[in-house]
């Protein structure tokens, strides 16, 4: 089986480009046929992983961060369009939070995970697809495999991405103070949404994550109970609060611990649009897709059911 790797050499501060050498020689050992591309700036894993599935690659493995998943993601989906159905996605995760993987139980040393991959079973997972406006006023649509979100999350995620200290302290101390750092400067924006076929419901918010997987932010679980192959969007819409009861709540995101709380509202639906109300400029409020900015609302996020096939 012919076997593509798409690295991105500064994902966790470079973290695995400074072993590769034995991780490349434990990929020989268990892929005799391995083609690896290394990305040079966004975008670069989309376009890569679509080349390799289109030269005959029957598996990709994502070796970097969510956001090197979710582009590798992007570009097999693109695959598929052109008739190429049957290629998989593997994870190699050495990112900042690498949320997406959290809860496979994948090995932690890249040996071990690559043994893993060899000999995993292979899983039907659902992809979202949302619909933006991107940093250029532009119209733009891209896929996500883990969590688009908006709002806060969208401003943090700009500023964790900044950061010159990204790979050298902890993920989430860096996600845990910048979304306070964030917090305190953020002004609370207020949407208008709606669930499928319902009515919108306007609400000045501080966060709405659209999630497939359950964690985001180096390990919040936003979305305690969403499965990634039932065929449904858990969405969780946190509302305006007094901001010194918010900030000491956010702790509760990563036990999972927030269903019950006043401001938190969760729910499930298979299609979620969301808008400003007022001004775009004010209240186009920022995207987190898959720990990466790359626009703002208004947005319309669709599920597609088991699009992807995962080996895991």
């Amino acid at each position: 089986m012919k076997v593509g790797v798409i690295l991105n050499p500064v994902a966790g501060g470079g973290q695995l480009k400074d072993h590769w050498p034995q991780v490349m020689a434990e990929l020989r050992t268990q892929f005799p046929e391995v083609e690896v591309r290394e990305t040079q700036g966004a975008g670069d894993a989309e376009r890569l992983a679509l080349d390799l599935a289109m030269s005959g690659c029957r598996l990709v493995i994502a070796a970097g961060g969510d956001g090197t998943a979710s582009e590798v993601a992007d570009g097999l989906l693109l695959a598929r369009r052109e008739g190429v159905k049957n290629t998989e996605l593997a994870l190699l995760p050495c990112g900042t939070g690498s949320d997406f993987a959290r809860g496979f139980g994948l090995p932690r040393d890249a040996a071990g995970l690559l043994r893993h991959i060899a000999g995993a079973k292979s899983r039907q997972i659902d992809v979202g697809r949302i619909s933006f406006v991107d940093d250029h006023g532009a119209l733009s649509s891209r896929h996500f495999i883990n969590i688009a979100s908006l709002g806060l999350s969208g401003v943090t995620v700009r500023a964790v991405n900044a950061d010159k200290r990204k790979g050298r302290v902890s993920a989430k101390a860096l996600f845990y103070w910048r979304t306070i750092g964030s917090f305190l400067r953020y002004r609370f924006q207020t949407v208008r949404i709606t669930l499928d076929d319902g009515e919108p419901v306007e609400a000045c918010v501080a966060l709405v994550a659209v999630a497939n997987g359950r964690f985001f932010g180096a390990g919040m679980m936003v979305a305690p109970d969403a499965e990634m192959d039932d065929g449904w969007f858990d969405v969780v819409i946190v509302r305006a609060a007094g901001k010194p009861g918010l900030i000491r709540d956010l702790t509760q995101l990563y036990g999972g611990r927030h269903r019950n709380h006043p401001a938190v509202t969760m729910v499930r639906a298979r299609k979620v649009l969301v808008e400003p109300v007022g001004s775009a400029m004010a209240d186009g409020a920022l995207l987190d897709i898959d720990g990466e900015s790359p626009g703002r609302i208004p947005a319309t996020f669709e599920v597609l059911p088991r699009a992807l096939t995962l080996r895991c």
